[in-house]
């Protein structure tokens, strides 16, 4: 593939749809196109990775609700979370419900994209400060998925950990990268597309 001008790159970088193939094989206009259509379908849910946060775990002290002890959004990561909700609010989308982890960082990116957020013990860690989730959480996650795969023409949000997502689907996420989610009959949670706004 012939190496793009840095400017063609950085407007590729805005949006992007991945279904096994490299970002870069589509152009951003048509990736949002994708998502938002998948959107307003209903019937899924867009669970988002925290936006930019510098660092990987909680520093020690962490104590849940107390944001000063926890890793929180950069400046850039509080600008991504502003600039997801601006995509959703440019085409007309309104998620029935937005739920976050109760991690501080999470929270804000949620508060900040769509103006509230009902934090969500699933969606977080159920061991405080360690970066794993448990069956209980998981089994929740994937029943609230088959709810909603039900519940067409709606869609909601999720904001939540690169962690809950990598057992959740088995996939790897960057810092504010959603992940189009439906149950299958088997009630198995499929990534169907993948939205980042950078």
């Amino acid at each position: 593939m012939p190496e793009l001008p840095r400017r063609a790159w950085g407007t590729r970088r805005r949006a992007f749809v991945a279904g096994g193939l490299a970002w870069p094989l589509w152009p951003a206009a048509a990736a949002g196109d994708d998502v938002a259509k998948l959107l307003r379908e209903g019937g899924a849910v867009i669970a988002f990775r925290h936006a930019l946060a510098p660092g990987t775990f909680d520093p020690p002290g962490f104590q849940p609700g107390v944001c000063s002890t926890q890793r929180n959004l950069s400046e850039e990561g509080r600008a991504q979370a502003r600039r997801i909700g601006g995509w959703f609010r440019q085409r007309g989308l309104k998620p029935a419900q937005v739920r976050s982890s109760p991690w501080c960082r999470c929270l804000d990116t949620a508060t900040l994209a769509f103006g509230s957020a009902e934090p969500w013990a699933a969606l977080g860690s159920p061991h405080g400060a360690a970066e794993t989730t448990n069956a209980e959480s998981l089994q929740a996650l994937r029943q609230a998925l088959v709810a909603a795969t039900a519940a067409r023409p709606r869609f909601e949000v999720w904001v939540t950990h690169q962690f809950v997502l990598n057992r959740l689907v088995e996939t790897s996420t960057t810092s504010g990268e959603g992940l189009v989610l439906r149950a299958d009959a088997a009630g198995q949670p499929k990534v169907l597309a993948k939205l980042l706004i950078s």
